[in-house]
């Protein structure tokens, strides 16, 4: 698979100065984390969840929640299993190969409530195990989360296939000031201890506005609420690092899909949509919330996450145009990285528009690296609205 793989090569030539890389659910741990990209949830409970997978795949999706947890009823628990189990084995009679098919299966994680569902649901897969890339942990912690990483191992034992783990950092002792020091402390010695298997961590932010009976409207994003910046910046912090320590840390769910009425003069420029078409894709984007999207994955990537957290197909073009790398970035971070300049300094970019200091900028420019694998270079007159209006489906 590989992201704007929906799109005509010949559209892929004209947008990318080098386009996004190939991978596997079996590529490298750190490739995948950067890879992700826009992860779909789903309610395992839907009756058609196999054809709504290989569907949203071939419409860009590169990675799936299919959820057991708060997306679905306490009832209807064992209902989404057995319904797991049968979705799985018509995607697995679908693609009974290695590179079957035109559409490239997603990466697939289930969303679980217990440790103990782990095993079993690996178990009553049978082989239809193999498309399987690993759980979604709720509600993480030190405490809470080691069962859960225990299991993984077991599970991974018994399939004989790699499968991650990616915690959801969500609980009222992470957003309670006198307990959130301890508790991501407590959460870094066990994704630490099982960093082989730690995918990415994810921010649950609807429950840390839940704690406080707050909601953000579609006028704000999460950073607007500044009891959940605080605890976003707390995680970056401690399990965000550069050196070597951190993970890969995802940004939070968007709730909306349209806006009826808006109190605030909406948040997207005029100016890059000044041309063609692109004025009409600005009235949509409006229209369905999608300018307060587009402004919290900016602060997302602005505050070292990447990726995010997506429950409507409409969220996914905008994650990923927004995940490209500039040319202007590329053009920086590859200057930063050249041989010559392992000794430090400072230089004046190509672009003649800022200092680029070596030693300084050395992690951010590896990371922008990685990103420009996974999502590709944008060509030098490419925006990120051309990106958008090419990766929305027809």
């Amino acid at each position: 698979m590989r992201h704007f793989g929906h799109v005509a090569p010949e559209v892929r030539q004209r947008l990318f100065h080098h386009e996004p890389c190939t991978f596997t659910a079996d590529s490298p741990a750190r490739l995948l984390s950067a890879a992700l990209g826009a992860t779909l949830y789903s309610p395992a409970t839907r009756p058609r969840l196999a054809d709504d997978i290989v569907k949203q795949s071939a419409q860009g999706v590169v990675s799936m929640v299919l959820c057991l947890e708060d997306s679905i009823g306490d009832e209807d628990v064992p209902a989404g299993e057995e319904n797991l189990v049968r979705q799985f084995a018509d995607l697995a009679g679908r693609f009974a190969g290695e590179g079957d098919g035109a559409v490239e299966l997603p990466l697939l994680f289930i969303r679980v409530r217990t440790p103990e569902q782990i095993p079993d649901l690996v178990g009553r897969l049978g082989p239809a195990a193999r498309l399987l890339s690993g759980f979604v942990i709720p509600k993480f912690t030190g405490e809470r989360g080691i069962p859960f990483l225990e299991a993984l191992a077991v599970a991974e034992a018994a399939c004989g296939r790699r499968l991650f783990a990616m915690p959801v950092l969500e609980s009222p002792e992470l957003l309670y000031r006198e307990s959130r020091v301890e508790t991501l402390e407590g959460i870094f010695r066990a994704v630490d201890k099982y960093r082989d298997r730690v995918l990415a961590l994810r921010l649950g932010v609807t429950d840390f506005c839940s704690s406080y009976g707050l909601r953000r409207a579609p006028d704000m994003t999460a950073y607007d609420v500044q009891i959940v910046a605080s605890v976003i910046a707390d995680v970056v912090n401690m399990l965000g690092r550069a050196d070597g320590t951190g993970f890969t840390v995802t940004g939070p769910v968007w709730e909306y899909f349209r806006v009826p009425e808006r109190m605030f003069k909406p948040m997207l420029r005029h100016s890059p949509f000044l041309e063609g078409q692109a004025v009409e894709l600005r009235e949509r984007l409006i229209e369905h919330a999608m300018d307060g999207l587009l402004r919290e994955i900016t602060l997302d990537h602005a505050n070292g996450l990447l990726g995010k957290t997506c429950i409507h197909p409409s969220h996914v073009p905008a994650v990923h145009a927004l995940s490209v790398v500039s040319h202007e970035e590329y053009s920086d971070a590859a200057d930063i990285l050249r041989p010559e300049r392992g000794g430090g300094g400072v230089l004046r970019s190509q672009y003649t528009n800022k200092m680029n200091e070596v030693k300084p900028h050395r992690a951010w420019a590896e990371r922008t690296m990685l990103r420009a694998e996974v999502f590709g270079v944008a060509h030098e007159d490419v925006s990120f609205v051309d990106l958008l209006a090419a990766g929305i489906p027809g």
